[in-house]
């Protein structure tokens, strides 16, 4: 199976850097055939530019700077994003891949007098996610109600993929986690994906 690895870190001896190598080598020895977007690495332009905008409703899309990244995301059966949670969101770059990458005439297309919005990307059917937050999960369920899980889950995977199958996987209070807890986390990512 074919499957999009999406890191999105600036430093490389970061936590979601080794939880992205740790996840990686799993998936690898599963079987999974891996393509790694390490974001930051690759230099990624989280902007979406006045053409690509000024293209959203056109007949199509200007991918003349996205046609690699496009293709990825439309070839890949398996997604797993990497990335740490910042206030509560995606770091920039990511939420700018989605932005970018994530567009009309590829991923989704748009609703018309007809019908809602139509799933293009429907080649996908895992999305597995590993995130880190500095705060405890109950900051995460009961006060702000899982922000990132909603707009993944339901925002762009229902929107732009069929019978996907979702799980995501949060280490939270990650600013002060003891070795240990670090390494049951990875046993948890094997066992779940």
């Amino acid at each position: 199976m074919k499957c999009l690895v999406v890191l999105a870190h600036p430093l490389n001896n970061s936590l979601s850097c080794h939880l992205a190598e740790e996840t990686i080598k799993h998936m690898e020895n599963k079987g999974y055939q891996v393509i790694i977007k390490d974001l930051y690495k690759e230099n990624f332009n989280p902007v979406l530019t006045k053409e690509e905008r000024n293209s959203y409703y056109e007949k199509r899309f200007d991918l003349s700077k996205l046609k690699d990244d496009i293709i990825q995301l439309q070839e890949a059966q398996s997604l797993v994003l990497i990335f740490p949670t910042w206030w509560f969101s995606f770091p920039a770059i990511l939420k700018g891949w989605f932005d970018r990458v994530w567009a009309p005439g590829y991923a989704y297309n748009h609703a018309s007098d007809l019908g809602a919005i139509t799933p293009c990307l429907l080649n996908l059917k895992e999305v597995k996610v590993v995130t880190t937050l500095g705060a405890p999960w109950w900051v995460d369920f009961f006060v702000l109600r899982k922000p990132v899980n909603k707009v993944l889950k339901f925002a762009l995977l229902g929107a732009c993929t069929k019978n996907c199958k979702f799980q995501m996987l949060s280490l939270y209070n990650s600013e002060s986690l003891t070795k240990e807890k670090v390494n049951n986390f990875v046993k948890k990512i094997k066992i779940t994906f």
